[in-house]
């Protein structure tokens, strides 16, 4: 009956302060707070070590929050020079502007000022370092797949604007370095054709370096990103994972409608606090310990000047390093020159990387046929080939991040500059090739190490002799949590999809377009070496050897393969999976 309660702990239990009653009841008379209080304190979340990378990005951005409100009240973003006359006496009486001045005074007069700002830029690192691990993580474990593809769209633009607001935040002392980095900003949109110059008079209120860019970056850095993130997080992180459940990797008692793991409440709540508490102090630790972007022996910039060795901050190196590889190309063009040395690697590169990130999941769905509703995680080695793509775009990255530090290599390594510079316009080319194939190969030999470890359990390095005379090693059979996540069947990653057969040996139309015989190679090329689930030891045997290898150049991992034309459509999802309120060991 409605409006009838009951006291907590039963018949003879306590009845909660009235306080604390009238207002839940208040609340759940207007905006119906118990149902969703309920089930959300009980919601399922998966206890694996990969699901701390997204804590600790958004922790680390809510440490950049907290600090950037106390680094506000003290900054002054202003290109007007004074002469400085505070603390640091190496630079009293020497003019700058108000901006590096009033850097200079939060560090040095300021309490706890230069902790504060280490802090910040400690956690600006550590934000920067997690999404990107994140979407590695992401990407590796088929996360982006349906129906988390806005989520993945998401997350690329946050990692895209948190790397333009660590530069533009970079920029702000307008010290030597930050200075530098702005020089190079300056020439890449300089470089941009028949707009370039005007670009260049708008960011920068005029001539280099202008009056204007500090006051600018400064709203840009403080208000309209850091607005955008406010409203982007929460969103990715909570609003669409709470509609979409949780994902979870292949294990005992995981499945594609179940979320195994711990309430949200007391268990949740207590390690994602403890999380926070963690971020915050590893983070002040670092900025106690380690110093970091010590503005003050740079000195003020100076358009003339620029110091040896300087390098960006680490998530900026692969842009620096492509700009520092590109050969000096220009072409003329209709009486306009424009500077491919700069406009490739500074505009198309990235260009190209942050719409190929945009667009994967769209382009795998392509070419896998797959429009099934995934909320089981692949292994990346049962998906070789999209781990193959993902190590290459590692490498590449990776590459273009080490040629950054060129000049220093050449100078530790003490050879030439040249020789390093070529040694990486060779690798940018070559090692992507080679990370896509060492990466495919080593997924085929875990596969096979795994199937192997199915059939024929652990080696126990105890050697028997049997009555016959013959030797034999003893092995035991793998535990239930390791082979569920070998043997429990999972939804397929990709569906055959060949090109239309003749038809009363008149080809198809379709089997002519060009993009049909693309898209057909691809799927094979996706689809050979797919991990095939092997059949589960009975009665916690290890399996003999007899029979295939359970690596099929054109299986699928799970039931429910399909085959299907390409132009026919393919096999979908029979709907949305069941509440995922299922929870073990809370």
């Amino acid at each position: 009956m409605a409006g009838i309660r009951t006291a907590a702990g039963g018949p003879g239990g306590r009845r909660p302060p009235k306080a604390v009653d009238g207002t839940a009841r208040a609340l759940d008379e207007r905006f119906g707070t118990t149902g969703f209080a309920r089930r959300a304190l009980r919601k399922a979340f998966p206890d694996q070590w990969s699901f701390l990378v997204g804590e600790i990005a958004m922790y680390s951005f809510v440490v950049l929050l907290l600090t950037g409100v106390f680094l506000t009240l003290f900054f002054k973003p202003s290109m007007q020079e004074v002469v400085y006359d505070g603390s640091y006496t190496q630079l009293q009486g020497v003019e700058m502007s108000e901006a590096y001045a009033s850097t200079l005074k939060i560090s040095f007069d300021v309490r706890g000022g230069l902790l504060v700002r280490q802090m910040h830029h400690w956690a600006t690192l550590i934000f920067m370092a997690a999404i990107l691990v994140h979407l590695l993580r992401n990407f590796f474990s088929g996360a982006f797949r349906k129906p988390r593809e806005l989520n993945w769209l998401i997350g690329v633009l946050m990692f895209t604007l948190v790397m333009l607001n660590g530069l533009f935040g970079y920029s702000l002392p307008d010290d030597l370095l930050s200075g530098t980095g702005l020089r190079i900003l300056e020439g890449v949109l300089a470089s941009l054709p028949l707009v370039g110059s005007y670009a260049v008079m708008f960011l920068f209120g005029g001539e280099f370096p202008g009056t204007d860019i500090v006051p600018r970056l400064y709203v840009i850095h403080v208000l309209l990103i850091p607005a955008l993130l406010a409203a982007l997080i929460p969103l990715h992180a909570i609003v669409l994972t709470w509609r979409q459940t949780h994902t979870q990797f292949p294990g005992k008692g995981s499945s594609n409608t179940t979320v195994r793991g711990y309430p949200f409440f007391p268990v949740f709540i207590a390690k994602t606090t403890a999380m926070f508490l963690w971020v915050t102090a590893v983070t002040a630790l670092l900025a106690a310990l380690f110093q970091i972007n010590p503005v003050w022996l740079y000195g003020p910039y100076d358009p003339g000047a620029i110091s040896s060795g300087s390098q960006p901050d680490w998530y900026m190196g692969w842009l620096e390093g492509a700009l520092r590889i590109m050969p000096a190309w220009e072409i003329t063009a209709w009486g306009h020159t424009v500077p491919l040395s700069v406009l490739v690697p500074a505009l198309v590169v990235p260009g190209l990387l942050f719409t190929g990130l945009a667009v994967y999941p769209f382009l795998e769905r392509w070419v896998t046929g797959d429009h099934q509703i995934h909320h089981l995680l692949d292994r990346p080695r049962d998906v070789p080939a999209r781990t193959g793509v993902g190590v290459a775009g590692m490498v590449f990255y990776g590459t273009l991040w080490l040629a950054g530090a060129n000049d220093v290599l050449a100078e530790r390594f003490h050879v030439s500059l040249f020789a390093t510079t070529w040694f990486f316009r060779v690798l940018i080319v070559l090692g992507p090739v080679i990370g896509y194939v060492v990466a495919y190969r080593v997924c085929v030999g875990l596969q096979h190490r795994d199937l192997g470890l199915v059939r024929h359990g652990l080696e126990t390095g105890i050697v028997r002799q049997s009555p016959e005379g013959g030797f034999s090693e003893v092995e035991r059979p793998l535990p239930d949590e390791r082979i569920a996540a070998i043997t429990d069947p999972r939804p397929a990653p990709a569906f055959v999809l060949d090109v239309p057969p003749p038809i009363d040996g008149v080809e198809s139309p379709r089997a002519r377009r060009p993009a049909t015989r693309v898209r057909a190679a691809l799927n094979r090329r996706f689809r050979e070496d797919l991990a095939v689930v092997p059949a589960r030891p009975a009665g916690g045997q290890a399996v003999d050897g007899e029979g295939g290898d359970g690596l099929g150049g054109s299986g699928a991992a799970g039931n429910g393969q399909g085959a299907g034309e390409i132009g026919d459509g393919s096999p979908r999802s029979g709907g949305e999976r069941g509440v995922s309120g299922r929870t073990e060991g809370g």
